[in-house]
């Protein structure tokens, strides 16, 4: 329900009437809260807030928000629990438990099967069909969903565990929680570290990978219910988190053993992701920050400067952090052997002063984003000739035109919707996963500005927005004209550097975008500013 951005019809401050009605409701809902903990969770002075919301379908629905975080929501008069009541509060609602491949799945809007359900030695929760009930992981009792049973837990075990098991209607990372302060499930641990499995792997609907995974396999097997086994499980917490994390310790390690040289710091943190970690990762994988538990490049670089004091970070420039010394005599460092499984990138073209991977020009194509306002007109497929509906009265007229207009041609029509649309833009790398963007594409820029002497100076900017290095642009400048170069931060905007080089280059910058990067003449600015024939430079 909330795998995609709602949109806010009003927020106010609760009445003192309609706190003591939702300290009921939830009461009544919710029969195992103590005295005190309903006080929590609706207190009498602390600031509430009911926020009236619209989800993407044109569902209605009304969100109690404390203390800016959700803490229920309430769909056709049933209150239901966020995951942020239930980590606080985790015994309220039945639970099923299922498997951490299944969560991924779930987040992205998919419904529990029954197959991916983990039942334990002491039997599926006693459930009604349409019941409100949670979903957590084997290793964690801090639920990781919130929906309602599709059918009895009788009716679960008679169906021999196929089919749908529970419809969901919220989930961590979706729009609900991202509406709150955005915390992670706190680690609630199960009461008993063995669980009895029975059923397959199935469950992630749309194909899953084997549990051995996540899992490992002790004690004597036995014959259970069905002709499956039945196995004792020491469970690996997060083992996808792990797996990164352990991930990016290899490329870390193997990028300041082979790649990073002294004469390059200090040393832009995100040129060290982009430049040497990654080409550091192992064929087949793929190095991705947020899935790891950093989630940011700043909070793992400090955790290597901290807890393994392998290299020193400092912010050189407002915003901008960059690595200026690395302890090369590190024992961990010293230490560490290259992977068996990791093949070295084609070298890069000679004579091109780059030291990267031939760069490949992205494919940009302009896109339309449909707007929140827009959204019910692209519910339904309208043909031919169009009447002026509830759905495009909303979406297309003006105020004034509500009770004049009630044709619209295509043509019109389509105007319309265009105007109202946010402008977008793709960009495809090869071998890359697409790139869409807010906003019209931002050209490179060019310019050429007088600095003492009335020397010129050319300076280009946003070479970033297109997947170039700055750093490996100047270089091969540098050696194609013989002039100095500097390389500047641009204020406020963080990982983005302008080359400024002596003299008036842009022919010979011109003649590298187009030419060797093959950038599209319309996505750059400034081309008219190289010396006219017969003048100087």
């Amino acid at each position: 329900m909330f795998t995609k951005a709602f949109r806010v019809k009003s927020n106010t401050v609760i009445k003192g009437s309609d706190r003591r009605k939702l300290r009921a409701d939830v009461s009544a809902a919710f029969p195992s809260l103590s005295a005190d903990q309903l006080g929590e969770l609706v207190p009498n002075k602390e600031e509430l807030n009911i926020v009236k919301i619209y989800a993407h379908k044109g569902d209605a629905v009304t969100l109690y928000v404390l203390q800016k975080s959700p803490i229920f929501f309430q769909l056709e008069k049933q209150l239901y629990p966020t995951v942020y009541t239930l980590w606080r509060y985790a015994d309220i609602l039945p639970a099923f438990t299922t498997w951490p491949q299944v969560v991924q799945k779930l987040i992205g809007g998919a419904d529990l099967m029954l197959p991916g359900v983990v039942v334990s030695s002491t039997g599926l929760p006693d459930v009604h069909q349409g019941d409100c009930c949670a979903i957590s992981v084997v290793s964690n009792r801090a639920p990781v969903a919130v929906g309602t049973a599709a059918l009895s837990s009788s009716e679960m075990i008679s169906s021999a565990m196929k089919g749908k098991g529970v419809n969901v209607l919220h989930t961590y990372m979706d729009q609900l929680w991202a509406f709150g302060d955005k915390t992670a499930p706190p680690v609630i641990p199960v009461a008993d570290g063995s669980v009895q499995v029975e059923g397959g792997v199935e469950g992630l609907d749309s194909g899953g990978e084997g549990k051995e995974e996540v899992m490992k396999c002790e004690g004597e097997e036995s014959e259970g219910p069905r002709g499956t086994q039945v196995c004792t499980l020491t469970l690996i917490l997060n083992p996808f988190t792990e797996q990164m994390d352990s991930l990016l310790f290899q490329c870390f390690l193997h990028a300041l053993k082979i790649k990073v040289k002294k004469s390059e710091l200090p040393l832009l943190t995100s040129t060290f992701l982009r430049k040497h970690m990654a080409a550091c990762c192992p064929k087949g994988k793929h190095l991705d920050i947020k899935k790891s538990s950093f989630k940011k490049l700043s909070k793992f670089l400090q955790c290597m400067q901290k807890e393994h004091s392998l290299v020193r970070v400092k912010e050189l420039s407002k915003g901008v952090d960059s690595i200026v010394e690395v302890d090369w005599k590190n024992p961990e460092l010293c230490s560490f052997c290259i992977p068996e499984d990791w093949e070295p990138p084609e070298e890069a073209v000679e004579g091109d002063g780059s030291s990267e991977l031939p760069y490949q020009p992205p494919v940009i194509t302009p896109l339309y984003g449909v707007t929140s306002r827009l959204e019910p007109l692209f519910q339904d497929a309208h043909r031919n000739y169009v009447s002026i509906n509830p759905v495009l009265c909303d979406c297309l007229l003006e105020k004034s035109e509500y009770q004049d207009v009630e044709l619209l041609k295509w043509e019109d029509l389509l105007s319309r919707v265009l105007s109202r649309m946010q402008a977008c833009h793709q960009l495809l790398f090869p071998g890359q996963v697409p790139v869409v963007r807010k906003g019209q594409v931002e050209p490179i820029d060019i310019n050429v500005a007088s600095r003492g002497s009335n020397k010129k100076v050319t300076i280009i900017k946003n070479l970033e927005g297109f997947g170039m290095d700055p750093v490996v642009v100047a270089e091969t400048l540098q050696h194609r004209v013989q002039a100095s170069y500097v390389l500047h931060d641009i204020p406020g905007a963080k990982d983005r550097q302008l080359v400024q080089i002596q003299g008036n280059q842009v022919q010979h910058v011109g003649k590298l975008l187009l030419e060797q990067y093959q950038i599209p003449r319309k996505y750059i600015q400034g081309l008219d500013k190289a010396p006219k024939l017969g003048k100087k430079k």
